[in-house]
């Protein structure tokens, strides 16, 4: 492979370096409507009466709009970004007379200035009827207090939903006798967890402007990890035809999964489809902290069977998701919460149960890991403990109960384990980090303790027999390809990861492609940037394309050449007869493909996949614990990932480190809290502390590659799974370092200095 696998820059590099207009906002027309919401003070409430008559006296006050400005039969729809029909339930309104959390939108105010729309927000007059909100997650299952008792609310899906009972969904699963393999077990662990809801934190806040294009139709240019999706759900909460809608994809300043969910979209739609104006709306980072989507707050009990000799028989897991006011993307959040960790182990049994439950706390979303993070805490911990009941070696436990390359996986939707290295994972996880040469705890001469913690981790590639992947690609007249992709790239670098494979293929230099998307008009259509999909299916959308257009060359070349395609020969510059009596350049190809012509250059392929093929990662991570102030300062962590094959090692090796970043903070720092009312309390990055730089410590990261048939070049996904690990490992370490054993996260300096103060006595 001369492209694949090798560490070119990105191709937007240079482009982002230097500062050119390529966001949303540096793209939005300079006489865009200002869009801005008024927001709810109440965690629940009904509207009573709205007054706006002096917001819309104000001076360059476009338009105010409230719940009572929505057609009386409006649908109600989902925001999460998903393949229809959505498993999660719709029961959105633009604007609904019922509030069901603090920041849910009460109005939508749109005008020629900032200055304006601020005082028209102002003078809005509300007189709210203020119920009693629902704020415990593990009190809301068929508690009293309904969060949408609402006639219309609706579940597309057959996933156990039940709003009258605040089920957004229900699941169980199970293979063999749980019971009776934990009843024959010598030890059996009972531990609950419990992770905090934590935020996405992308640097570019949601945003969103619309315009209304030449043939009236809207045209909405965002911020999202799902175009298609996004054409969709705006149709359906406007009410008109799909084909009236048209959604462009620029740069993404990040995405991490907040933006699979549409919370911008709708409020610019609005203004510009009722006014015909252009409009915009810049989510401020307050709205992003108080009023967004972030991960699930998740409960879970763990019930964890053994022998003595650390053979690992069965697990039960039953684990509470807390989906906030609205369900989107609860009903499939949590199942990755269950079959992900429990599917690391060879057992003879498994039962997985879970409840999605509504509250008046923020709705919740897609993020990173999408639900694999908290179970994978919740079960890691639980063998980290177990490690620790039998004086046993946290590695060497694992190596005798994780699954093999061909294994039968019946808690990952019966497939078949088709490619693994977990074992080599492991092994070279153990020697990078000297686990054995530093011993799990030992003081240091300034006092502090450094100690050592493991865990490992798998997520999944794509949603099989469900999601798409799209790719078109061209010959252009100068003999170099034209790229059309459906899938966003947030940051990533996927347009650089998808030109690479096209540039295999067709056997060209990388710049010789050039990438295109996202535009649902010209681009084909693909489920979008979420499920760690990207490389894997709509990588093998590219492979496809171009291998087609690789032939269709060939085929022309024989025409013009006069003999049989089979007699041509292709090697990226030029196609020539196998005697070399003839050769054609491909740009000689490209001007003859355009007269008299009826091969066509440009092919689009479209896939799905039958499987999900899993990748792994190992994670330790050494830490330094200040045992009287209870300061726990990441020193290293060792990441070994088996990705498949690395498309782009640099850009693998970029998401890893990102997601461990990202993976520390919601073991030691971040946290979603509420007031009693139901506010947050962390509204700013001032309350709410991300890890920087300097909070990290060193991040050392390799790849023990296998290799997956089923994806491009061998590929398997690498997003996702890099954020799980740090959680379990990083409170292992404490619990070696002060002897007391963590079950929520994050893990705070009170509870460890508490832990090391009980130590000392």
């Amino acid at each position: 492979m001369k492209i694949v696998n090798t560490s070119v820059p990105k191709k937007d590099a240079l482009q982002l370096l230097t500062g050119q207009p390529v966001y949303t906002d540096d793209l939005a027309p300079k006489d865009c409507l200002i869009v801005r919401l008024l927001r709810s003070p109440h965690a629940s409430a009904i509207v009573k009466s709205i007054n706006k008559k002096a917001a819309l006296l104000i001076p360059d006050i476009e338009a105010v709009y409230t719940w009572e400005d929505l057609p009386a039969d409006a649908k109600r729809f989902t925001l999460a970004g998903q393949t229809y029909p959505e498993p999660s339930p719709h029961d959105h309104l633009i604007l609904d007379r019922r509030l069901r959390y603090v920041g849910d939108p009460v109005a939508v105010v749109a005008g020629r200035s900032e200055a304006a729309v601020e005082k028209a927000l102002a003078l809005i007059k509300v007189e709210y009827e203020v119920l009693e909100p629902l704020l415990d997650p593990t009190a809301a299952k068929d508690n009293k207090i309904i969060v949408h008792p609402e006639e219309n609310w609706e579940a597309l899906c057959p996933v156990g939903a039940d709003n009258k009972r605040n089920l957004c969904a229900h699941a169980e699963s199970s293979a063999g006798d749980i019971e009776a393999t934990l009843a024959a077990c010598d030890i059996v662990l009972d531990r609950t967890y419990h992770t905090k809801a934590v935020q996405q934190c992308m640097m570019e806040t949601y945003r969103t402007f619309c315009t209304i294009d030449t043939y009236g139709r809207l045209v909405i240019t965002s911020a999202t990890q799902v175009p298609f999706h996004v054409r969709r759900i705006v149709a359906l909460a406007l009410g008109i035809p799909k084909s009236k809608v048209r959604v462009i994809k620029p740069r993404i300043g990040g995405g991490f999964g907040a933006k699979q969910t549409c919370v911008s979209e709708v409020y610019p739609a609005l203004v510009t489809w009722l006014t015909k104006k252009p409009s915009k709306i810049v989510f401020s980072r307050y709205e992003c902290m108080t009023a967004s989507s972030p991960r699930h707050e998740t409960h879970m009990r763990v019930r964890l069977g053994a022998m003595k000799d650390g053979r690992i028989r069965g697990i039960d897991m039953y684990a509470v998701s807390n989906t906030g006011a609205y369900g989107d993307h609860g009903p499939t959040t949590v199942d990755l919460t269950g079959h992900k960790p429990i599917t690391l182990y060879r057992t003879e049994s498994y039962r997985f149960v879970s409840d999605v439950v509504y509250t008046n706390n923020m709705p919740a979303g897609a993020y990173r890991g999408y639900g694999a993070p908290q179970g994978m805490f919740a079960v890691e911990s639980a063998v980290n403990e177990l490690a620790a009941l039998l004086k046993m070696d946290a590695f060497l436990l694992r190596e005798k109960n994780i699954i093999h390359e061909g294994d039968y996986l019946p808690s990952y939707y019966g497939e078949t384990n088709t490619s693994c290295a977990l074992d080599r994972c492991l092994m070279r996880a153990k020697e990078l980090s000297g686990w054995e040469e530093k011993g799990l705890c030992r003081k240091l001469k300034n006092g502090k303790v450094r100690a050592l913690g493991m865990a490992m981790a798998m997520q999944g590639s794509a949603i099989p027999y469900l999601d798409v992947g799209g790719a078109t690609i061209k010959l252009g007249d100068e003999g170099t390809y034209n790229l059309l992709i459906g899938a966003s790239d947030m940051g990533t670098g996927c347009d650089t990861i998808l030109a690479q494979i096209a540039a295999e293929v067709l056997e060209c230099d990388l710049d010789a492609v050039s990438v295109f998307g996202v535009d649902t008009d010209a681009s084909p259509y693909d489920s979008g940037s979420y499920a760690s999909s990207t490389t894997y299916l709509t990588g093998q959308a590219v492979y496809q394309a171009a291998t087609e257009l690789r032939r269709r060359l060939g085929l022309l070349a024989a025409k013009l050449l006069k003999c049989e395609p089979e007699e041509i020969v292709f090697d990226g510059k030029k196609a020539a007869k196998i005697d070399d009596s003839g050769a054609l350049t491909l740009a000689e190809l490209a001007v003859a493909s355009q007269s008299g012509n009826d091969v066509a250059l440009d092919v689009t392929a479209s896939t799905k996949s039958t499987a999900s093929p899993p990748p792994f990662m190992v994670g330790v991570a050494e830490v330094d614990i200040d045992t009287e102030t209870g300061e726990v300062r990441p020193v290293h962590y060792y990441g070994v990932v088996d990705c498949g094959t690395c498309i782009n090692p640099n850009l693998a090796r970029v998401q890893t480190e990102g997601g461990i970043v990202q993976g520390i903070g919601m073991a030691l720092s971040e946290n979603v809290t509420y007031a009693p009312d139901g506010r947050v309390y962390e509204n700013s990055l001032m309350q709410y502390k991300i890890p920087s730089r300097l909070d990290n410590g060193r991040l050392t990261v390799v790849f023990e590659p296998s290799y997956e048939k089923s994806g491009p070049f061998g590929a398997k996904s690498i997003g996702e799974l890099v954020i799980n690990t740090p959680g379990p490992a990083i409170a292992a370490a404490i619990a070696n370092a002060v002897g007391t054993r963590f079950y929520e996260l994050p893990v705070t300096p009170e509870q460890v200095a508490m832990a090391a103060a009980r130590l000392k006595m």
